[in-house]
């Protein structure tokens, strides 16, 4: 009997240590993502020399599926940087009540961003401004009737629900609020989270504050100027703001978690700041490949297929480990670019394909920006972007979120394809992550690009909304985003059949996608295209 229950258990037992050999489209995709992410490359960080081998890598494999230079007769299109490091040993924050100073701790108790700000001291006064949202289009104003002239605006991450998911990402961006802020006379602002929508722990947000911010060399194209300071707070830490305020930082979390208005009103306190900032050249690359469309007429329209190529780079040891690797972000949404470049090498599309493998997304959409800046073909000639950045190819993919396509035309092409595929599009389960101006699509709809951005999907209270958001509390922007964590290639090869047929119809289609007639973003369509 012993023998015979033994025999059983391992048959059992068998089909869960059976593994059957990935497809040939699958291991293609993986063998990008083992070099990409290896730690021979450094965690890929704006600038590096592990960047510079991986712009190297995709620029041969490129050239090896037939795909042309991009950026004239070269692969590499340069992009000048400066980078920004706070000098924390010259750099200090304190609270200020009844004359009394009340040092914070950096790292603990907050953050001094390195993205913004000036060199130099700031003591003004503090005055919570709800989300710090100015978005007419929804008659919400949360600096209407509120002086914040030479003051510090406190805000909490979000926004209302009644407000589309995109439209309020787009007034939450860096830009848009500091135009808001500049506009409302504020000096600083001081960012608050709710623990809720917290997408990692904070000892590693601390963490990365030793990382450097970055901007353009070319100073018109830097959009975020104008505001003196920008501080991080840990939300642990967040009532030492509200002492003696009308309103505790748990009542204000509590209003939010109902959806309800926020209240606005200044904090008996001041913010002493003084910040010094460590500058630096830095010399970065987008990686550009034509593939040129095979319809005399068409072929002088060009969709745009993105990718970020950089990562973090080393930083802080987690267990031991140095080295952000930056497996899922985004080293398999580079992997899954060459292989739709490979297929769509294959089928020969109507209109002419590029493929932009971008840099510094992680310190700003940098990248993106620049080739809306200077496009290595005329911007009027833009019909579509599509964009992959940690797509998290976790599960089977039988669910997948489209950032924007609520937006334009590119929705029933979309449902055409996901639909053949049996898979369902659900809406974007998290708006307050603001994951719509996250990545580099962005910079396309800015520049008036009709956009998609996806990611593999669940639907809420489900088994794959808690290992989804495991991943991102563990691994998201963690040295444990490497090759050896659990990922489905078989999901990752379906996705990437699905947007390559997705790629096809929209290059062959006789019209070009185009904004929905009541979409906000039609505003920013150039020359007349739709």
């Amino acid at each position: 009997m012993p023998r015979l229950l033994l025999l059983l258990v391992l048959g059992l037992l068998t089909p869960l240590f059976a593994h059957a050999a990935d497809s040939p489209e699958a291991e293609r995709w993986w063998s990008h993502v083992q070099f990409l992410a290896s730690d021979a490359l450094e965690g890929r960080d704006t600038g590096s020399e592990g960047h510079r081998k991986a712009a190297a890598y995709v620029a041969e494999q490129l050239a090896a599926l037939g795909v042309k230079p991009g950026v004239g007769d070269a692969y590499l299109q340069d992009v000048e940087l400066t980078s920004r490091r706070v000098v924390e040993k010259r750099s200090s924050l304190a609270l200020v009540r009844n004359g009394k100073e009340i040092p914070l701790v950096l790292g603990r108790e907050a953050i001094i961003s390195p993205r913004q700000g000036e060199p130099g001291t700031v003591e003004a006064a503090l005055v919570f401004v709800g989300y710090g949202l100015s978005i007419p289009e929804a008659g919400h104003d949360d600096f209407a009737d509120v002086d914040l002239q030479g003051k510090v605006a406190v805000i909490l991450q979000g926004g209302p629900s009644r407000i589309p998911g995109a439209l309020r990402a787009h007034h939450s961006s860096v830009a848009e609020r500091t135009q808001a802020l500049r506009k409302a006379g504020a000096v600083g602002l001081v960012i608050l989270q709710s623990p809720k929508q917290q997408e990692m722990p904070w000892s590693r947000i601390s963490e990365s504050r030793h990382q450097p911010a970055m901007q353009f060399a070319e100073a018109s194209l830097n959009e975020e100027q104008g505001l003196k300071l920008r501080v991080s707070f840990n939300s642990e830490h967040a009532q030492k703001l509200f002492a003696g305020a009308p309103h505790s930082f748990q009542e204000i979390l509590a209003l939010a978690d109902k959806d309800q208005p926020l209240p606005k009103f200044e904090l008996p306190m001041r913010l002493k700041s003084r910040v010094d900032f460590a500058i630096a050249p830095v010399k970065s690359v987008n990686v550009v490949g034509l593939l040129p469309g095979s319809d005399p007429a068409l072929a002088k329209e060009y969709m745009v297929l993105t990718a970020h190529l950089d990562h973090v780079g080393v930083g802080e040891p987690v267990k031991g480990d140095r080295i952000y690797n930056g497996a899922m972000d985004n080293a398999m949404g580079v992997a899954a670019v060459l292989e739709l470049a490979r297929a769509l090498q294959s089928s020969k599309p109507k209109r002419s394909v590029i493929f932009a493998l971008v840099t510094g997304e992680e310190r700003g959409l940098l990248g993106s920006r620049y080739f809306a800046a200077h496009p290595t073909v005329s911007a009027e000639s833009l019909v579509a972007n599509f964009n992959l950045d940690n797509f998290l190819p976790l599960t089977d993919f039988t669910r997948m979120v489209a950032y924007g396509r609520e937006e334009s035309s590119l929705a029933a092409p979309l449902q055409q394809i996901a639909d053949a595929h049996g898979v369902t599009l659900v809406p974007d389960p998290d708006p307050n992550q603001m994951l719509f101006i996250r990545s580099d699509q962005y910079s396309f709809i800015r520049l008036g690009v009709p956009a998609l951005s996806f990611k593999f999907g669940y639907t809420r209270g489900s088994p794959e909304e808690a290992l989804f958001k495991k991943w991102r509390y563990e691994r998201y922007h963690a040295p444990s985003d490497d090759v050896a964590q659990p990922v489905n290639k078989e999901g990752a090869a379906k996705f990437i059949r699905v947007l390559a047929e997705l790629t096809r119809i929209v290059a062959d289609a006789p019209e070009r996608p185009h904004w929905n007639g009541d979409s906000f973003f039609r505003r920013f369509a150039r020359n007349g295209a739709p």
